[in-house]
């Protein structure tokens, strides 16, 4: 307490000599403490291989941070209390308890400790050992997203990659994660792709740019390469990498990312691909093409979305703005607070904070000295001769926010700026994925404040960079994969001290729109002609098929009992009335939101649910003019391993376009596609009955979601089937006639002769006696 005392008071005193105003103020952070009786030290206390210190922030959870220095501390408060030193359990069995790597996955911090890999469960306060890691590890890379509870953040927050730093690229071993670090799998780098010579600086999944991106290192030069279309065929930029530099990835992934050691401060805005070094203003008039320029030593670096922090071993604090075309940071009045422990944190906008952990001699949790730095009030120093801000206003509606972007989608989006009086800013929109993602800007006047001021509109238009038509197709990567790039509005070199005014950034999910729908429409149901009872249909109703009729494999063949079906009026509603002689085509209509959106032409497939096959297709592969043999649904049950609805946009393959592995072999096959470029239609054989069919739309040109829906139809007019054949009911018709005009000829001719009277008298003679024999019954009654 002695040693922090006049830390604190030499602090303040320097300042005070200097006549000018502190950087900072140092207050302490102590809370209540008990000392137990016969504590031990943890034998696992956890501490940092790195010579300088660093303070990983959460950057969803601002509360969470761990401390990496002698030791570790993990705080959920933002070291607003004495923390006693991380330590991991010895059932662990960690050996060695150094750490290399640390990364908040959501919830859990993961910690490489040792070659291994180990995660902490915040919530339940659980160390678990990671599994499937074969091999020694350094590091772990991922990121978080913190646009709102959206299925895309959620796949951001479980990726995690692990590798080891230096490993040779022919030799690396690096394995991937898909639920947030506690499983790993062996990933296969460069998939494709000649290895390049060099060593592994990092593996990075740059969501920004939906790349995963390799570090490659060799001769002091680095570079990245690219995983996926079309930057896989080119590198980025090389830069120096004289020495091992952490890799810092900015929050709210705008593509940003921070590299640095002692003596080199370099930063990349498009995830890698310029990598340019960072200059240094170390007084008015005084600017430093680097860090290694400059002189400087780098302690520690704190960054957030939109700012850079330093500070070095000469005990000075440097600030920057990560903003368009803005590449310098500025040196702070001076303030005496560096120490070998010291890191720093940015704990809200325009607030940096230096922590630096004391031991207490007499309990075992540290305390913590803290200096706040207000960046805003200290620009405001005249001796730092910075340019006021020229922007009073810069918003938007869409800042912070996640939105979805499906094929033939379009979004638009407004942001307002408005200037200071007698200045003309220029403001910029910029996507961080411009090879899937194209923007239109339209800038206009839109109005005036009451004090005379202009207001500027900019209207945006964004959808996928294929369907604007002004990119190179080998610019713009696959449309059949979802990809994701971020939005950002901001002014183009804007001042320092913009503090406050932060750029507007939303991120774009080029794919699925889960509000999207399809559904059947129903003209005529047969409820409302009468040939259903919907009272019925909902108490229960079950139907049956007979055993010649279905195949619950769907293949086609006869089953050996007839199947009975329960109908889910529920999830069906009344069934759409069909003729059973007349061919149909369902009219599939997209919604979204309750909203019609348009009649469905993209090209699907229909399957009866319950194995029903007593129906066909009006067209064949020769009919629908394919070049390549069609699929079908039996062919797509086998290779997916028995799944009877396995057909969708992901394995569709159109017959239209020429296949080498599929010629056209069997051209009078059924062509079970609808929809598309063709006019074929389902044709029912003649049965009357329920049907239950799922549609699926196929094409993968449509919409990047498995669009899917499940209807009913019933089919009517059908005649029974006759029991003879055809051929035997024509001779037995053919013969009665025959035989009618025969007896129609012979019996007037044989009434005339004899024989053909007496005949004639027989019959009259056993009609009388039957008469009076019913007289004689009517008489005793």
């Amino acid at each position: 307490m002695l040693v922090l005392m006049l830390v604190a008071i030499a602090s303040l005193g320097l300042c005070s000599r200097a006549g000018a105003q502190p950087l900072c103020r140092v207050r302490t952070v102590r809370t209540g403490k008990t000392l137990k009786d016969g504590y031990q030290t943890p034998r696992n206390v956890l501490y940092s291989s790195s010579a300088t210190t660093r303070l990983i922030k959460h950057p969803c959870n601002k509360n969470l941070a761990l401390f990496l220095g002698r030791q570790l501390f993990f705080t959920k408060e933002n070291f607003e209390g004495s923390l006693s030193p991380l330590s991991i359990p010895p059932s662990m069995q960690v050996g060695k308890p150094e750490v290399t790597s640390a990364h908040f996955a959501d919830l859990s911090l993961l910690l490489v400790v040792n070659k291994k890999v180990y995660v902490y469960n915040i919530k339940n306060r659980i160390w678990t050992a990671s599994t499937g890691i074969e091999h020694p590890v350094s590091h772990i890379s991922g990121d978080n997203c913190c646009y709102g509870m959206h299925f895309t953040c959620s796949d951001i927050n479980k990726y995690v990659f692990a590798y080891l730093h230096g490993d040779k690229i022919s030799e690396a071993n690096v394995y991937f994660s898909y639920n947030w670090g506690y499983t790993f799998v062996k990933y296969r780098i460069l998939q494709g792709q000649a290895l390049p010579v060099g060593s592994l600086g990092g593996v990075f999944n740059l969501y920004s740019l939906s790349q995963i991106g390799i570090l490659l290192i060799n001769q002091q030069k680095a570079k990245f390469e690219y995983s996926e279309y079309p930057l896989n065929h080119s590198f980025g930029l090389p830069f120096d990498y004289n020495s091992t530099l952490d890799v810092i990835i900015a929050p709210r992934q705008k593509g940003i990312l921070i590299f640095w050691s002692e003596k080199s401060l370099l930063v990349s805005r498009n995830s890698g691909q310029l990598v340019y070094p960072v200059q240094v203003q170390e007084k008015p008039g005084t600017l430093y093409s680097s860090v290694f320029d400059a002189g400087i030593t780098i302690h520690a670096v704190a960054a957030n979305e939109n700012e850079l922090a330093v500070l070095t071993r000469e005990d000075n604090v440097y600030y920057g703005s990560l903003g368009i075309l803005t590449n310098f940071i500025i040196k702070l009045p001076h303030q005496s607070i560096w120490s070998q422990q010291a890191a720093m944190m940015f704990s809200a906008l325009g607030i940096l904070e230096i922590v630096t952990p004391i031991p207490d001699s007499e309990f075992p949790a540290f305390d913590f000295l803290k200096c706040l730095v207000n960046i805003q009030a200290v620009l405001m120093d005249p001796q730092l001769k910075v340019d006021v801000c020229k922007v009073e206003v810069l918003e938007g509606d869409f800042d912070d926010k996640i939105y979805t972007i499906d094929m033939n989608s379009e979004l638009k989006l407004t942001a307002v700026m408005i200037p200071r009086p007698g200045t003309s800013p220029v403001p910029l929109a910029m996507v961080s994925n411009p090879h899937s993602l194209g923007l239109n800007v339209f800038n206009q006047e839109d109005d005036y404040t009451y004090d005379g001021n202009t207001k500027h509109r900019l209207n945006i238009s964004l959808k996928q960079q294929h369907f604007w038509g002004r990119a190179d197709p080998n610019f713009t990567s696959s449309i059949k994969k979802p990809t994701m790039s971020t939005i950002t509005v901001d002014i183009v070199n804007k001042e320092i001290s913009c503090v406050d005014l932060q750029p507007l950034t939303a991120l774009i999910s080029i794919g699925c729109d889960l509000k999207k729908k399809i559904v059947v429409q129903k003209e005529i149901s047969a409820c409302y002609k009468g040939y259903l009872d919907p009272v019925a249909l909902q108490d229960n109703y079950s139907y049956v098929i007979e055993k010649e009729a279905y195949d619950r494999s769907f293949l086609g063949q006869r089953a050996t009992k007839d199947l009975l079906v329960h109908y889910p009026y529920e999830k069906l509603g009344c069934p759409l009335l069909l003729h059973y002689d007349r061919p149909w085509k369902p009219v599939v209509e997209l919604w979204r939101e309750g909203k019609f959106q348009e009649v469905v032409n993209a090209e699907y497939v229909m399957l009866e649910v319950n194995g029903l096959f007593t129906y066909t297709y009006s067209l064949t592969a020769d009919s629908a003019i394919c070049i390549s043999q069609p699929q079908n649904w039996t062919t797509i049950r086998r290779k997916a391993r028995g799944r009877p609805f396995a057909w969708d946009r992901e394995n569709y393959m159109s017959c239209h376009q020429y296949i080498k592995d599929s010629p056209l072999r069997w051209p009078n096959v059924p062509y079970q596609i609808m929809g598309g470029p063709t006019d074929n239609k389902i044709i029912f054989e003649q049965r009357n009955g329920i049907y239950v069919f799922l549609i699926s739309i196929v094409d993968p040109y449509y919409s990047y979601c498995h669009l899917t829906t499940i209807f009913s139809v019933y089919v009517y007019g059908a005649f029974p089937l006759p029991f003879f054949w055809p051929e035997i009911t024509i001779f037995l018709l053919m013969a009665s006639i025959l035989l009618s005009v025969w007896l129609a000829y012979m019996i007037p001719k044989q009434l005339h002769p004899e024989e053909g009277r007496r005949l004639r008298g027989y019959w009259v003679s056993l009609c009388n006696r039957c008469r009076r024999s019913c007289e004689y019954f009517q008489c005793r009654h």
